[in-house]
């Protein structure tokens, strides 16, 4: 067995990935036609050669031409099942899955009717494959007057007996640091559910801190431009905030130029709590298996520091405890079978 089949074949978790991102190009093209959504391009080629970024910006318009396409639940029940179907083929056991309800909720689509479509597909996909999923829906920095709506929506008992677990925040950062929200977070936490903003990613540090300070974040999407504050690094560090880090994502969107240069093995060499994962995976032409390899192959980390990112993905979950201990116990089990088959 090679290195790269020895990666492929690990059992996955994924923390940190946008249901809208999932999106097939194939599919895209066919919801666009169905509800009558023009897109600049008509084939998949033409599809993929649009997913080429100028800068987050310009990835935030096409993700909004994107969200556009998905109008009803069956649209949703299937987006989420086609995603299972890809966790299922890269051994992704279990998923905490990012959406956006405020871009999608509207006088034709309830939060409530949009929640059951996600879950039909959830439903659909764990029965066939065995996966596993819960949510983060998230308020987008873009739309900040929807943050209390948001906050509302996900705390209902409908949506925390649906797999909500959590609160994101996505979006541009620039113009909108954390601190805005910072009235929404609280009543959350408050109510429940776990702060998991994205921070750090376009902004440098003052973003992390500030989701820190001022949303209590137990976990960090992206947080990867911590690595420009020594004093940041250590506070991550000594209090094990983990960091949802998506290396391919950050070449695509420029905030990084090379695999070579991007911080991933210097963050855990550093002693922080890291995750590996997909964010937008349709959209910048990856899988989660992908950004596996590349943390080995063009990241510098050895295979005991990768499967140890797995084995704290588990730990940082928002997972039941039993789920946890099992998982745990059977990705070990794995690691051990497949170090076998590989000979190391």
């Amino acid at each position: 067995m090679s290195l790269v089949d020895y990666i492929r074949a690990m059992p996955k978790i994924e923390l940190h990935v946008h249901l809208e991102g999932t999106v097939q190009p194939g599919t895209l093209l066919e919801l666009a036609d169905r509800n009558n959504i023009p897109l600049p391009v008509s084939d998949v080629s033409q599809l993929q050669n649009w997913y080429t970024f100028r800068d987050f910006d310009h990835f935030i318009e096409i993700y909004i031409q994107i969200c556009a396409c998905l109008k009803t639940p069956d649209d949703f029940t299937r987006i989420t099942y086609e995603y299972g179907g890809m966790m299922a083929h890269q051994n992704i056991r279990y998923a905490e899955v990012t959406w956006t309800p405020a871009s999608h909720v509207n006088e034709h689509l309830s939060f409530q009717d949009l929640l059951a479509g996600i879950n039909a597909g959830r439903d659909q996909a764990e029965r066939e494959w065995g996966v596993r999923m819960r949510w983060i829906p998230d308020i987008a920095r873009n739309f900040p007057d929807t943050a209390g709506l948001v906050v509302r929506w996900l705390t209902s008992p409908e949506a925390r007996a649906g797999g909500v677990v959590a609160l994101g925040l996505g979006g541009a950062e620039i113009g909108r640091p954390p601190e805005l929200f910072e009235d929404a977070f609280r009543e959350a936490r408050l109510k429940g559910l776990h702060s998991n903003p994205h921070a750090g990613e376009t902004v440098g540090p003052p973003s992390v801190w500030g989701a820190i300070r001022a949303l209590s974040a137990e976990r960090l999407g992206h947080g990867v431009r911590s690595i420009e504050d020594p004093a940041l690094i250590k506070y991550l560090a000594d209090y094990q905030i983990p960091l949802e880090v998506n290396p391919t994502s950050n070449l695509c969107l420029r905030v990084y130029p090379s695999y070579a240069e991007h911080p991933l093995r210097w963050l855990v060499e550093a002693g922080v709590c890291v995750t590996i994962n997909s964010d937008d995976p349709a959209l910048f032409n990856t899988t989660l298996a992908d950004e596996y390899v590349h943390a080995v192959q063009d990241c510098g980390l050895t295979v005991e520091q990768l499967e140890q990112t797995v084995l704290d993905a588990i730990q940082v979950s928002y997972a039941p405890d039993d789920e946890k201990v099992e998982m745990h116990h059977t990705f070990c089990e794995e690691f051990a079978r497949l170090r076998d088959q590989h000979g190391s």
